[in-house]
């Protein structure tokens, strides 16, 4: 690829890059419907098997993952992935092994603290939570901290090759997959979510050894060197970079904690399936962003911001394509589809409505907030999600006493759409990147129609809610297609899609009879 200092890649090499962004992509795609379908399973499992209070359990534990995961990894996870891929456009052995060492060393020797103190803190814990049950709970939330974290930063430093294999095949595949059955069978002999806990902790150690096992196989291929470690470089970055998350990952499970401490848990199992059928919705955004994010800082570091404002485009016009079927759907039918989960969840209709407008400005806001942490702005992506995260708590103390689960979906709502608008803006003003050809009027004008076509489905059709379900999707789906194909794909789309065709025909030429 031909690069000029802040200008433009050839076409063809542009085009090319956005191919290998497409074919990642895709791939992780396929990663991210297996996590997410695994994730729903895991929680139908929990209503149908345990009840409401489970999932209730659950949910609380499952938001300490998250949010001490992120705590341990310290904000490695996207230094690995930027410096990885800098280095390997620069050709730094040095650097690089510099860098995925300190990564790995201080993320295993934060989560084990960390570890150890939640152990001997979990009846503290539990009590702060409402609900001293849960002390086993929390404890295996610890056992399994110290082998998420190293296998999510491993896995963020295979992505710095700008491939995401590894990242998908393991962490997205197996993983999940992994632990759907074991969860399942526990659950199934009564152990409700102590099994679903019990299942996360088991496989995040093998996820762990096959994820350290892919990166040393990368790590083979690089040119032996002294390892050079830049620690005030990576520290500065990852160290911002993590505040950022953490907030953002507070952003996402607030309402879950503080829901957890005012209110029932079965509102707050009510409000986690809820939540989980809106993420649904969204489940192309966590693929697209962790392709794209490598891409990011590999064009921005050699100064091509024409192919990174493309790329930032085609990224925010394939999440938003891929994702508006499923929410014409969550606005339309969301009673009916929370009858998934059983009855008794006719409370979280309001509640998936409210959630879904929120997810869909995130959506088609696109992956603005990379575009900042990518091109080295953390400090402006931590301002942003920290004024938002304390901006969504007080929402939270505000309404939940008051509105309970439609009060927490509110507070989310609006943190959402403030937090995202903010970022958008920043990208253009600050960055001078803009998501060229997004197509988001096209977009919109075909789930508009489709809209009214899964109303009509509604208003006509009075049969069971799989049937209304089944029928209002295909309805659904076959007026936005219909129309996208009308209003015509992006040219670049089109590009990629014949290279990827004759690619496929080549490779297959290749092959021996």
């Amino acid at each position: 690829m031909t690069v000029t200092a802040r200008g433009g890649a050839s076409r063809d090499g542009g085009t090319r890059e956005r191919e290998r962004m497409a074919r990642g992509g895709g791939l992780n795609l396929v990663g991210a419907i297996t996590t997410q379908a695994c994730q729903l399973l895991i929680v139908v499992a929990l209503a149908h098997l345990a009840g409401q209070r489970e999932v209730g359990r659950y949910a609380v534990c499952f938001a300490l993952v998250s949010l001490l995961g992120l705590l341990a990894l310290a904000g490695f996870r996207a230094g690995l992935t930027r410096f990885v891929a800098m280095h390997l456009a620069d050709g730094d052995a040095a650097r690089l092994r510099g860098t995925v060492r300190l990564g790995l060393g201080i993320t295993l020797g934060g989560s084990v603290v960390i570890a150890v103190a939640l152990a001997l803190l979990a009846p503290a814990v539990a009590g702060l939570m409402g609900d001293d049950s849960i002390v086993a709970g929390v404890r295996l939330v610890a056992l399994s901290l110290v082998p998420s974290s190293l296998a999510e930063a491993a896995l963020a430093a295979t992505q710095g090759w700008r491939s995401q294999k590894a990242f998908t095949l393991i962490g997205r595949v197996f993983d999940p997959v992994s632990r759907l059955v074991l969860t399942v069978v526990l659950v199934a002999l009564g152990h409700g979510y102590l099994g679903a806990m019990t299942a996360l902790a088991a496989t995040s150690f093998v996820t762990c050894a096959l994820a350290l096992a892919a990166l040393a196989r990368r790590m083979r291929r690089v040119e032996r060197a002294r390892p050079r470690h830049e620690l005030g470089e990576l520290m500065s970055f990852s160290m911002v970079s993590w505040l950022s998350a953490l907030a953002a990952t507070g952003l996402i499970w607030a309402d879950t904690l503080i829901l957890g401490a005012m209110r029932s848990e079965e509102e707050v199992g009510v409000y986690n399936v809820a939540s989980r059928l809106v993420t649904l919705a969204v489940f192309v955004l966590p693929p697209i962003t962790a392709t794209f994010s490598p891409h990011m800082a590999h064009l921005y570091h050699v100064g091509d911001l024409d192919e990174a404002a493309k790329a930032y485009g085609a990224a925010t016009r394939w999440t938003l394509l891929l994702s508006m079927p499923a929410f014409v759907l969550l606005l339309v039918f969301p009673g009916d589809l929370l009858q998934i989960f059983g009855r008794g969840y006719g409370e979280g209709v309001l509640v998936t409505v409210i959630l879904a407008v929120g997810q869909l400005v995130g959506a088609a806001a696109g992956p603005c907030g990379i575009v900042l942490n990518m091109s080295g702005r953390v400090w402006l992506s931590l301002l942003d999600n920290g004024l938002v995260l304390v901006l969504n708590v007080g929402l939270n103390l505000a309404l939940i006493p008051r509105f309970g689960i439609v009060g927490a979906a509110v507070a989310w709502s609006v943190s959402l759409v403030v937090v995202n608008l903010v970022k958008l803006v920043q990208a253009r003003r600050v960055v001078g990147i803009s998501p060229v050809g997004a197509m988001t009027g096209k977009i919109l004008l075909a789930a508009f129609v489709a809209v009214c076509g899964g109303v009509l489905v509604q208003d006509l059709l009075t049969a069971s809610w799989l049937v209304v379900v089944v029928a209002g999707a295909a309805v659904v789906g076959v007026i936005y297609v219909t129309l996208m194909v009308t209003l015509g794909t992006h040219p670049d789309d089109a590009a990629i899609a014949r290279r990827l065709v004759l690619r496929r025909g080549t490779t297959r030429g290749r092959r021996p009879a």
